[in-house]
C-alpha cells in the first residue's frame, strides 16, 4: 500500500533545532519523527512510501538510505520540492506521478504522533469520496464542520468567529465541529479534481477541501478517544517523549 509523508516543512516553530536540520529529523525518543511515522505505517501494511522534501532535503534523502529505513521489500521515493515549497495541496499535486495508479493512498504529516488504527481508518473511506480525513473531538480553535453524515461542509475559527463554507453563511452550531488530525486517505480521483479546479502549484489542501466540498464528497472519520500530538513546537517535544513511552507500553 502507498503513503505520502509530508516532510518538506520549514519547522519554524521548532527553531533553533530546525536551523540546522529538517523538522522531519528532529528526534523523539532518540528516533527522528520521520522514522516513527515510517515505522507506524509499516505496521499497518504500508510498504510503498513517497516523502516530499524541501528544507535540508539532502539530510532527509540520506536518512532514507539508512539500513533501518531502507529495508528489503520497502519502496521509498522522494518528491523533491527544493525549488518551491508547495504547501500540502501543492505537495500532493506535485507528487502525482509517484502516487497515482493504486486507487488511493494515505497522507500523513511527519510531525503527528498518535495511537490511531490506520487499518480501521482506511476501511472507513467511502466509495466515491475524493478524500477521507481523520478528525477528533480534541479542543482547539480551528475546526472542520461536518453534517450528520460526516460530510465536510466548512470550517470555523472559534477564536475569531470566522466561518468559511461554499454553502454561504452557515451557522457552525448546527454542525459537528471536529479537529483535523493531519492524516488523510485520498482517492486517485483527487488528481482529476485538481485538474477540474485548475489548482495551482502552491496551496493548502485544507483550504482546497473547504472550497470544493459542496461539489466533491470529502468525509471525516472521528476517533473519539484518539491520543494524538502535533509535535509543532519545542515545548511539545517533552510531551511527545511521554506519549511515545505510553504508546510503546501498549
Amino acid at each position: 500500500m502507498k503513503a505520502l509523508i509530508f516532510a518538506a516543512g520549514l519547522g519554524t516553530r521548532l527553531r533553533p533545532l530546525t536551523d540546522t536540520m529538517p523538522k522531519a529529523l528532529v528526534p523523539v525518543g532518540g528516533v527522528p519523527m520521520l522514522g516513527h511515522v515510517i515505522q507506524k505505517l509499516s505496521g499497518f501494511g504500508y510498504d510503498d512510501f513517497v516523502v516530499n522534501v524541501h528544507h535540508f532535503p539532502d539530510q532527509i534523502i540520506d536518512y532514507l538510505k539508512a539500513p533501518e529505513i531502507a529495508i528489503p521489500g520497502r519502496k521509498i521515493a522522494v518528491s523533491d520540492e527544493r525549488d518551491l515549497l508547495r504547501e500540502t495541496g501543492g505537495g500532493v499535486r506535485f507528487a502525482r506521478p509517484l502516487l497515482e495508479g493504486t486507487g488511493g493512498f494515505l497522507v500523513h504529516n511527519v510531525d503527528i504522533l498518535s495511537d490511531v488504527d490506520l487499518g480501521y481508518f482506511r476501511s472507513q473511506a467511502r466509495p466515491g469520496a475524493v478524500s477521507t480525513i481523520l478528525v477528533s473531538e480534541r479542543k482547539t480553535q480551528r475546526y472542520f464542520l461536518f453534517d450528520d453524515d460526516m460530510r465536510l461542509v466548512g470550517w470555523t475559527n472559534i477564536a475569531t468567529g470566522e466561518v468559511r463554507s461554499p454553502y454561504g453563511n452557515i451557522d457552525p452550531s448546527r454542525y459537528r465541529m471536529l479537529a483535523f488530525a493531519g492524516i488523510h486517505y485520498m482517492s486517485d480521483s483527487i488528481f482529476t479534481v485538481f485538474d477540474n479546479e485548475k489548482a495551482g502549484e502552491r496551496f493548502s489542501i485544507a483550504d482546497f477541501y473547504i472550497s470544493i466540498c459542496d461539489r466533491y464528497p470529502v468525509y471525516g472519520v472521528c476517533f473519539k478517544d484518539l491520543r494524538l500530538l502535533d509535535i509543532g513546537k519545542t515545548d511539545s517535544l517533552a510531551k511527545a517523549e511521554e506519549l511515545l513511552k505510553e504508546l510503546q507500553q501498549g
